[in-house]
């Protein structure tokens, strides 16, 4: 694997040596850093695994640190104290939320459930708990297609919160699901008509776009999956030249394991701003990182009885998922 060289930026301010307080600190607290694809590559280099929703579900399950500083959004981190509430679990800014999450009111969707009475409840993991807690089989971007094929035929299925996830599974099992109109704010701003344009001016970039991109979005794609599938497919795939519809930071991931490609995120519906790029995810910082390891806060509480309904989906996503790849380019090499 090529040795990528990533600037820390402010990586010491006032005095602190951000970068190496957070190594200290990591050890004296018996801390595993967990990051999602969508940070900042500063903070993607400093972690212990770097990985997609399932990924990092997996390790927070298996990890025996004694604290888990999860670097994403705190429906992430929630699922780290769901599956280990024996541990610390912090997450550098509380704020991160998700749109996802916030599309999907625990109220509303409990009524939204008693309407189909008959209905097996598929609900993707960007949620929180409370909604975990009145789902029956949580799934991500990664294994929804395989768990939904494990499904009896004739058994009726609802999900939530993701609609454009819903809808490409739908046309992609046949099924006939009842959706709840969510969605991702990052993933509804690629723009259809630059992305054309892109095309025309690359003619030979496969494009590949995450599922929670809208239909109109995926039918320009080359190859719809998660993010590590994107990962994947862009690694093993003969092209030099792709372009990438989801968040952008995954990107560098793919220039640290394949810098003789080029990768171009798709573009949004204003080439102005950074549109494309998850607001929540960027509130970590290296800062906030040392502050949550040196005062382990703010730390992440879920009540014990939502806590055990919350896990018994999740737990049914761990029975039902496809095993984990084997020596993933994105650990980072460090013990657990």
């Amino acid at each position: 694997m090529a040795t990528v060289s990533v600037p820390l930026g402010n990586a010491a301010i006032g005095g602190v040596n951000y970068l190496e307080e957070i190594n200290r600190l990591r050890k004296e607290r018996n801390a595993v850093i967990l990051a999602h694809y969508y940070q900042e590559p500063a903070i993607q280099e400093l972690a212990d695994f770097v990985g997609d929703s399932l990924d990092l579900s997996r390790k927070a399950a298996a990890t025996d640190a004694d604290v888990i500083v999860f670097c994403g959004v705190r429906f992430m981190a929630e699922v780290a104290k769901i599956l280990s509430p024996e541990k610390t679990v912090v997450l550098p800014d509380m704020e991160a939320g998700c749109s996802l999450e916030d599309s999907c009111p625990p109220e509303q969707f409990a009524a939204f459930r008693k309407k189909y009475p008959d209905h097996l409840c598929l609900t993707y993991i960007n949620c929180s708990a409370d909604i975990k807690a009145l789902s029956d089989i949580i799934v991500t971007s990664s294994n929804a297609e395989h768990i939904l094929n494990q499904l009896p035929a004739d058994q009726q299925v609802m999900m939530a919160p993701d609609q454009h996830l819903g809808s490409y599974l739908a046309k992609k099992t046949g099924r006939d699901m009842v959706l709840w109109p969510g969605s991702c704010i990052v993933h509804e701003r690629f723009s259809e008509k630059e992305l054309i344009r892109l095309k025309a001016e690359n003619p030979k970039a496969p494009v590949a776009a995450h599922p929670e991109c809208p239909e109109a979005i995926l039918n320009h794609a080359d190859h719809v999956g998660s993010t590590s599938s994107i990962l994947k497919f862009v690694l093993e795939d003969d092209a030099d030249t792709f372009i990438i519809a989801t968040e952008p930071h995954i990107i560098h991931q793919m220039k640290k394991s394949a810098p003789h490609k080029n990768f171009i995120d798709a573009p949004g519906m204003d080439d102005s701003c950074s549109c494309n790029e998850c607001p929540y995810m960027g509130l970590n910082t290296l800062e906030k990182i040392y502050l949550c390891l040196r005062d382990l806060d703010p730390q992440i509480h879920v009540d014990e009885e939502l806590r055990a309904k919350a896990l018994t989906p999740l737990e049914k996503m761990m029975e039902l998922s496809p095993p984990m790849a084997q020596n993933r380019p994105q650990d980072n090499g460090r013990a657990y």
